[in-house]
């Protein structure tokens, strides 16, 4: 211990009466130092480089083609591995392990974790793909408990995926997009979804978990498919209709509940003639009522 003394007196005042002052000065121990909260973040920050190309960030465990472009914003997590001629852009988050084949392009704030993306797909801004699917269960207890969802997304070749769809993972199969498949914007796809080649999906549509769908399947817009169906190859759904059981055969339908087309074409027909033939007979009777 180091120690300082001052004497704050006159040497006339000390022989009257010698008032001493001590001053302790202890050097911190290296043993009791406390680090500042900021050390943490400089040690992950190690672990994070600037990219070359773009001026994105990545991590260091990161396998990235030199021809690909990352851009300011953009954050590619441990693991992942980004191919040849990839465009991240700005804002967007490739997560832990992810997959993007050569050629792929991101817009901004994508968000892509638990999944692999194909080679030459089209990724627009805000899509979210390989998150938690929605699913819950009520325990003996009657709490609502999570199901796990633990599995992957694989998105195959030439795919594009419009501003803001949103696919998640899988918990008991891969959620699997075919190759050619074109997605419009705001499309939900459930868990354990598997959709063919070459399907096309318009904007606002809704598929729930664990649906099967054929090649050359066309959704039009804003088509909602219930749990559990299977859809065969080469079927086109109308606008608003509403797949509630298995289709097993090609062709066109719509409705709700979904059937074919040329007779839910008839009940909508069928249904004017009925609502113009009372609203007539009405009408009629109004008239009689009025002259009598």
């Amino acid at each position: 211990m180091a120690i300082r003394i001052a004497k704050l007196a006159s040497h006339n005042f000390m022989k009257s009466n010698i008032r001493t002052t001590f001053f302790f000065s202890r050097p911190i121990s290296n043993n009791n130092t406390s680090r500042h909260p900021d050390d943490d973040f400089k040690i992950c920050d190690q672990e994070y480089q600037q990219w070359c190309n773009g001026g994105g960030m990545f991590h260091k465990s990161a396998r990235i083609d030199p021809t690909a472009r990352i851009e300011i914003g953009a954050l590619v997590h441990s693991e992942s591995t980004v191919g040849a001629n990839v465009s991240i852009g700005s804002g967007s988050i490739v997560g832990p392990s992810v997959n993007i084949g050569q050629s792929t392009t991101t817009g901004y704030k994508v968000v892509l974790s638990n999944c692999t993306i194909g080679d030459f797909c089209v990724i627009h801004h805000g899509v979210c793909i390989g998150q938690d699917g929605f699913g819950f269960f009520v325990d003996e207890k009657g709490s609502m408990v999570k199901k796990p969802q633990i599995l992957k997304a694989r998105i195959g070749n030439h795919v594009e995926i419009g501003a803001n769809t949103c696919i998640d993972r899988g918990s008991w199969r891969d959620t699997i997009v075919g190759d050619h498949t074109k997605i419009d914007n705001l499309v939900q796809i459930g868990h354990n979804v598997e959709i063919g080649k070459s399907c096309m999906l318009c904007g606002q549509v809704g598929i729930a978990g664990s649906v099967t769908m054929g090649d050359y399947v066309t959704l039009g817009g804003r088509v909602s498919v219930r749990d559990h169906v299977c859809i065969a190859s080469k079927v086109r759904l109308a606008a608003n209709s509403c797949v509630t059981k298995n289709i097993t055969e090609a062709g066109d339908y719509g409705g709700f509940p979904a059937i074919p087309i040329h007779e839910w074409r008839k009940q909508v027909v069928s249904v004017r003639q009925t609502s113009n033939e009372f609203w007539y007979h009405r009408k009629m009777k109004s008239a009689d009522k009025r002259s009598r």
